[in-house]
């Protein structure tokens, strides 16, 4: 679980949360969510963000004073319909504090909205099946991670969640420039990265040059 914990915080608030690939939703089995939530806070309680140039900021700006506002509105809709917040949400300008919510439900834009900021929210189910269905559940699909002692049953897992990228107990915020990169459904137009690249980027064509007199059945 602790490994989980590290994953979940650097995936969601590195670079305050603006990166394609941040960690937006945590789906968790309700078995264990209790202490995944209290371990997850613990940590963000030592993620301030503030000045970069102040040395105690781990964490920095929002891209602007309309990012934060926008993300403020997605906080607000989801406490409103019941969501409970654990840390966080304090908006200063451009810097918003890390922020976790929990039991976010379908009823609530954060569950189906992307953030692109310093903001992850639990949603709970129980068992595989139900824990995939609510990861599935999004128009978006670019990167995924799935923590298990079993690497068996999260590849299996891994075979069944639809985006284009999967990483079994990492972090979703990783990239190899040798690698295909690139999403699924709303997240995406193809790869990008080693091979995958040239086959995107470039399009097959045959040339041919002859050489010396040809005959022709005509």
């Amino acid at each position: 679980m602790d490994a989980a914990v590290e994953a979940a915080a650097f995936g969601a608030y590195f670079n305050q949360g603006q990166i394609c690939m941040s960690t937006e939703r945590l789906i968790i089995d309700r078995k264990v969510a209790d202490a995944f939530v209290a371990k997850l806070s613990a940590k963000i309680e030592t993620l301030r963000a503030g000045n970069p140039d102040d040395s105690e900021s781990v964490l920095g700006s929002l891209v602007d004073v309309g990012a934060g506002t926008r993300i403020k509105a997605l906080i607000d809709d989801a406490v409103d319909l019941g969501a409970t917040l654990v840390i966080g949400g304090q908006l200063q300008g451009s810097i918003l504090q890390p922020t976790l919510l929990d039991g976010v439900t379908d009823t609530m834009r954060l569950y189906r909205e992307e953030s692109f900021g310093p903001v992850a929210v639990v949603i709970r189910g129980e068992g595989d099946e139900a824990l995939l269905r609510l990861a599935n559940d999004s128009e978006f699909g670019l990167s995924a991670a799935i923590f298990s002692r079993d690497t068996s049953r999260a590849l299996a897992l891994a075979q069944r969640v639809e985006s284009g990228i999967c990483h079994i107990n990492g972090p979703t915020v990783h990239d190899e420039a040798q690698m295909p990169f690139g999403g699924v459904k709303s997240s995406g137009y193809g790869s990008f990265g080693g091979k995958a690249s040239v086959e995107h980027f470039t399009q097959l064509r045959w040339v041919t040059l002859q050489n010396g007199p040809r005959h022709n059945p005509i």
